[in-house]
Formats: C-alpha cells, sequence, structure tokens
C-alpha cells in the first residue's frame, strides 16, 4: 500500500493506495500521528484506490477515528468501493463513520 498527503488549508487529505491489509498498519499509524501532530484540523482518508480492507485495517480506522477525537480533531473517509462499503456494512462501521462518496465533498464538509 502507498500512503501519501495533501493540505488543503487545516484539512489533510491521506490518500490510500492498494490493499489496507494488516502489513501496512504500521506505516499508516506513522503517516497519521505525523498528520496530527503537524497540527491538522481534520483527516481525510481517501479509499478511492483502496479495493480491499482486512479486519486488522477496520480497527486501525476505529483507532484514527478514537486518536482524532482524543486530539480534538475530525476525521472523515471518502471514495469506499462498492465492496469496501459492503465490508462497513457487514460489520456495522458505517454508522460509526462519517463516510462521503466523493473526496471533495468531505473536504467541503470541514468548512
Amino acid at each position: 500500500m502507498k500512503i501519501s498527503t495533501q493540505n488543503y488549508n487545516d484539512v489533510t487529505v491521506v490518500e490510500l493506495h492498494g490493499d489496507f491489509t494488516s502489513e501496512f498498519s504500521k506505516p499508516f499509524e506513522d503517516a497519521v500521528k505525523e498528520v496530527i501532530q503537524q497540527g491538522a484540523a481534520g483527516i481525510v482518508l481517501d479509499m478511492t484506490h483502496i479495493s480491499f480492507i482486512d479486519s486488522l485495517s477496520l480497527e486501525q480506522i476505529l483507532w484514527l477515528r478514537d486518536y482524532c477525537n482524543d486530539k480534538l480533531r475530525q476525521l472523515k473517509i471518502a471514495g469506499l468501493d462498492e465492496t469496501c462499503e459492503k465490508i462497513l456494512s457487514v460489520t456495522r462501521l458505517e454508522k460509526q463513520l462519517d463516510t462521503y462518496e466523493e473526496l471533495s465533498e468531505a473536504v467541503k464538509s470541514f468548512a
């Protein structure tokens, strides 16, 4: 999985590419901690290029949600494909996460 970031004012988009699996939990955690330490008021996880999420990665997303809450930051998720949406639905996590179809909608929601 590849991780990149882009800043839009005080919102940082964390763009993920590839399968979101357990082997990338540490790089993911390090990347998002760095974003928060740099002062981002909010984070948007851009999942447009993710086609699979395993159970540990779901835990990572929930960890990030809680970490953002503890640091008084907001987390939003954008661009889930049908498979990832179904995974969130089956695990009943879709109501616990703030999701958007489009990245632009998620970024604008901070304004």
